[in-house]
């Protein structure tokens, strides 16, 4: 098995997560946007709920090829390699988020306040997750890895048990990850999109988050030890069927939710991502149906380079007002895609907006240019 054929369904698999990621979070208006591309609203469970913890697991499916490149290096090399990428990723999170920083305030630019920048988010749980696992499984290898995978999801259920509202523990306003952040940095660094401040990738709620990278490398390594058979698709289908049922009876006592990325959630998402990992080397790898793969190679090659361009782009066309208080994103969707109707008007816009960061993976793979951390 060759290392292009290896990769491919990878990279596949991530372009295809990177593509939908780019839709879901650019709409044209968000209050007209189909329900499948929308988060659920708290319990529950939508196919974009799917895309950031696929996100994960595909860290996790591409750590487990390169933990074979690491046997042969230094505990010094490795441990460095890990916690460099972990910082870069983490502040390159941070800087996304600061951006562009600088702040008009009647008329006066000033550099906006560090002390109200948000420090967690969609980049910074990558960092920390691919951080703690990717140190886990190196130090500890796979079963105790497991085994402490297994322990942070029960952790989990029950700091959110015991230390959330005992009213409501896992509402909004009262769950124990809120309180946590609220503790430790404060109301101002926190997300403030729920109307409150809450920030969906807080600190407690990374605990569970960590198994998505680690069920991508049990994944990832088992399709290397079994190779693309009937037989290594099959186990890949029933582990994550096994996955969903535990996770639906799961779901009455811890429900299914995304924004606490509950336990439940974990294993609902690991089980899907194992059973689209097996689809995709189906098609790609055991039917060679590989003439529609490009198009997501080109985004599944620069993942990390894509998505900050397509959250970066985002940020300078709402900074753009050619009109007093229209942001020039606003514009671009009412003068030319709305025509369309509001819902389809706001899916030509984010495909047309997926399109254009898609042009900067093609000409950046066309150059033979991947941008590692």
């Amino acid at each position: 098995m060759s290392s292009s054929q290896r990769f491919l369904a990878l990279d596949v698999f991530r372009g295809m997560t990177i593509c939908l990621m780019i839709i879901v979070n650019t709409p044209g208006d968000s209050l007209h946007t189909f329900a499948p591309l929308h988060h659920a609203k708290w319990h529950g469970f939508t196919p974009t709920d799917l895309v950031f913890p696929s996100f994960l697991f595909v860290v996790g499916n591409a750590l487990s090829f390169v933990m074979k490149k690491w046997e042969e290096k230094t505990t010094v090399y490795v441990v460095g390699k890990i916690l460099k990428r972990t910082l870069i990723i983490f502040l390159l999170g941070y800087l996304m988020y600061w951006f562009p920083f600088i702040t008009n305030d009647s008329g006066h630019w000033a550099l906006s306040p560090v002390s109200h920048t948000r420090i967690l988010g969609v980049l910074q749980r990558i960092a920390l997750c691919y951080g703690v696992a990717a140190l886990m499984i190196y130090f500890l290898k796979i079963r105790i890895t497991l085994i402490i995978s297994v322990g942070l999801l029960l952790l989990y259920w029950g700091l959110c048990s015991w230390f959330g509202n005992p009213a409501d523990p896992l509402s909004l306003q009262g769950n124990a990850g809120l309180r946590f952040d609220l503790w430790l940095m404060g109301e101002p660094h926190l997300y403030h999109g729920e109307g409150m401040a809450f920030d969906p990738e807080g600190w407690l709620s990374t605990l569970p988050a960590i198994v998505n990278v680690v069920g991508g490398f049990v994944a990832g390594q088992y399709v290397q030890k079994k190779g693309k058979t009937y037989e290594g698709i099959t186990h890949l289908l029933l582990a994550g069927f096994a996955l969903l049922l535990i996770a639906y009876f799961w779901n009455f006592i811890f429900p299914i939710n995304k924004k606490l990325w509950t336990s439940s959630f974990v294993l609902h998402t690991v089980g899907l991502d194992c059973m689209l990992l097996a689809a995709v080397i189906y098609i790609v790898d055991m039917q060679h149906k590989i003439r529609w793969t490009y198009f997501f190679e080109a985004f599944g090659k620069n993942p990390l380079f894509v998505y900050l361009v397509s959250e970066l782009l985002a940020t300078v066309l709402y900074m753009i007002e050619p009109s007093p208080d229209t942001s020039l994103y606003s514009w671009i969707y009412t003068h030319i895609f709305s025509f369309a109707g509001f819902y389809w008007g706001s899916l030509f816009f984010s495909i047309c907006y997926m399109l254009i960061c898609w042009s900067v993976g093609y000409v950046l793979d066309k150059r033979k240019i991947y941008i590692r951390v």
